[in-house]
């Protein structure tokens, strides 16, 4: 995934009401932008840290551009926009980067599954049968440590995929949660039970009933994102 046109460079003053940043650029220009992630971004900003941004010419927009790429304060670079996350999954899946998950005929996206009315990020077909695939973008990463956690903050929502993925895998089922690690440096993830011990444990039910947990790290700088490896999963 390449930047289209380039990411621009700013210092980030300060994140608040969760989506908007306020940025100054190296001219000086003070702008407020979008901020697409709404969890706590824990260890992954700070005021002051560099910032890329995508700028946005259309009149419409209440705000001129959205915050895409940021340093943290471990030196490490990470993809802040939640959203970028499922389009490097498919564009690693078309590719065949994902191995475990190659060779399906069709992939389609938000199919609706589940008892709990839940939507999958994709499903895949093979002649098999189908694999029902859950992304969540990790961002959350430590001093010292090569190792990422998720969440960043509590979410009823990922553990009710989990609830959704297990169900799913008991019944026959090939389901997969898979951790796109947005974040450089990173050689494994972990579920992060000291910020959200319910999902910990969810993630480890999930397991037991026969959901496959995959992870897969990014090459991540200002010109793009790409995913290119897999990674480590320690579950506990």
């Amino acid at each position: 995934m390449q930047f289209d046109p380039p990411l621009e460079e700013a210092r980030l003053l300060r994140r608040y009401k969760r989506f908007l940043a306020d940025i100054e650029t190296p001219s000086g220009e003070l702008l407020t932008i979008h901020c697409p992630n709404t969890g706590s971004m824990l260890n992954c900003m700070s005021e002051g840290c560099r910032v890329w941004f995508s700028r946005s010419n259309d009149p419409k927009r209440k705000l001129p551009g959205t915050w895409e790429v940021g340093e943290t304060p471990h030196g490490r670079l990470a993809c802040i926009n939640t959203a970028r996350a499922n389009a490097l999954v498919e564009e690693a899946l078309r590719a065949g980067r994902i191995t475990e998950l190659a060779g399906f005929s069709a992939l389609r996206r938000e199919v609706p599954y589940g008892v709990e009315r839940s939507r999958v990020d994709f499903c895949l077909e093979y002649p098999s049968g189908v694999a029902f695939v859950e992304v969540k973008s990790v961002t959350l990463g430590f001093a010292d440590s090569r190792v990422a956690a998720f969440p960043d903050a509590r979410t009823e929502r990922g553990a009710k995929h989990l609830r959704e993925l297990a169900a799913l895998a008991r019944s026959g089922v090939r389901a997969v949660q898979l951790y796109c690690v947005n974040l450089s440096g990173i050689e494994a993830v972990r579920p992060a039970g000291e910020i959200d011990p319910a999902y910990a444990a969810a993630l480890r039910e999930a397991v037991q009933a026969g959901v496959e947990v995959l992870a897969y790290g990014v090459d991540i700088s200002p010109l793009g994102i790409e995913v290119v490896k897999r990674l480590d999963v320690l579950l506990n």
